[in-house]
């Protein structure tokens, strides 16, 4: 739709320009019939559902709000004679106008409209959104004083059954991403039975909403520390942002995990009251799955963790001789990591994928490791669909597998796994 429109725009502003040109007159009376026009066309389209509207709008909307008002203005007002014509001032006019409609329809373009992956399991699901306040740590971004708030997002089976309980999975998402960075995951393990609790990390994700409203936008000193950061060239620094982003991002995950399973103990209605805290998995994309294998390591209540291309980056713990030091102890908990192309084939060659790479050379009895090939890093989650040109633009190709098909496979292992692990009727040999 965005592109459809920007070609109408391009259209009738071509033929402004050209009858301005061809009439030598700045038509200003035309265009501001057109500008109260393109308003009302816009707001019809959004009022018959013929437009969804969404952020992808926002732009658009107050560009043509700001030419449709200001027209009605000058037809209202005592009316003022025509400029002189200059040739250059129309041509430069038609230049600015076509810049501006299409710097508005671009999160259109770039974003457009989308379905997650339809969900195949027996329940509908439901969703619910929580702001939890850590009480014991003060929120290092701000220099407010304030404590640590993290927002979630729950989906859950709806409706349940009787007296039921499902196992609580918690996921964290990549670096530079958001809470809904993998909502078809998190819908396919909901209709089969699974509470999914994805977190939205404050100054972490892109922008994140408490339940309040309230939007909290990424730190642009947490975005320069992610630019900055190279394990090839400076090993020692690159510790301190994996210990900084690991502290932040784990504390996060026991914070949702302990608020939950306590209001659970407490016998809190609603989705809460259908968790069995015997069973929970992490699991998350990126430096989210790093994050949920370090949680996988500390506590002793996590069942099984899924890294969707993820390093151990909580198991380093110092640089010595230019090299990461490691945990020296077996993961304690079953592990799937899943890998796209853009990872398999450098395991060996980046310094905070040494564990991951050793776990292929030398497999341990509770790890699975899988390399999902035909597509890279962000096909790995809902961006492929709500992006293609984006993903395109950071992968550096087209995928060679259709991003649907690409992300039922992930959805499929994830499920399969979790079946496994936090079922204990499931079939363990699929």
């Amino acid at each position: 739709m965005g592109v459809t429109i920007f070609i109408i725009a391009l259209v009738v502003e071509s033929a402004l320009t050209g009858y301005s040109l061809a009439t030598q007159s700045s038509q200003r009376q035309l265009r501001r019939m057109v500008h109260i026009g393109a308003l009302m066309l816009f707001a019809l389209l959004v009022f018959v559902s013929a437009l969804e509207w969404s952020f992808r709008w926002v732009g658009l909307a107050a560009l043509l709000g700001f030419w449709g008002l200001r027209a009605l203005w000058d037809l209202l007002r005592t009316p003022r004679p025509e400029p002189a014509y200059r040739t250059g001032t129309i041509i430069g006019r038609g230049i600015i106008t076509l810049l501006l409609v299409f710097a508005c329809v671009l999160p259109a373009v770039v974003f457009p409209p989308y379905q997650p992956v339809a969900a195949t399991g027996p329940y509908s699901v439901a969703t619910a959104h929580y702001t939890y306040t850590d009480e014991n740590r003060i929120e290092t971004y701000t220099d407010t004083g304030q404590k640590r708030e993290v927002n979630v997002g729950c989906t859950y089976p709806q409706p349940g059954d009787g007296g039921v309980a499902y196992p609580l999975v918690v996921f964290s998402h990549g670096g530079l991403s958001t809470q809904s960075s993998n909502e078809s995951l998190y819908r396919e393990l909901a209709s089969h039975g699974y509470v999914v609790c994805a977190i939205g990390h404050p100054y972490h994700a892109w922008w994140t909403t408490a339940a309040d409203g309230r939007i909290t936008w990424i730190s642009m000193d947490y975005m320069r520390e992610l630019q900055q950061e190279d394990a090839s060239q400076d090993k020692v620094q690159s510790y301190h942002y994996y210990q900084k982003w690991m502290g932040t991002r784990i504390g996060d995950i026991n914070l949702v995990i302990d608020t939950i399973l306590e209001d659970a103990a407490e016998g809190v209605d609603g989705m809460v009251g259908r968790i069995d805290a015997r069973r929970i998995g992490v699991m998350g994309h990126s430096l989210g799955g790093a994050a949920a294998l370090g949680v996988g390591r500390q506590r002793g209540d996590v069942r099984a963790v899924i890294a969707l291309e993820s390093p151990f980056l909580a198991d380093i713990v110092g640089v010595e001789e230019d090299a990461f030091l490691f945990i020296d102890k077996p993961y304690p908990v079953p592990v799937l990591n899943i890998y796209s192309d853009s990872a398999w084939d450098h395991l060996a060659q980046w310094p905070q994928y040494a564990r991951n790479h050793a776990l292929l050379s030398e497999p341990a009895p509770a790890v699975v490791n899988l390399h999902f090939a035909g597509a890279g890093h962000y096909s790995l989650t809902d961006l492929s669909l709500s992006s293609p040109l984006l993903v395109r633009l950071l992968e550096g190709d087209r995928p060679e597998h259709d991003s649907r098909a690409y992300l039922q496979r992930v959805n499929q292992a994830s499920l399969d796994f979790f079946d496994c692990h936090l079922k204990p009727e499931a079939d363990c040999a699929r």
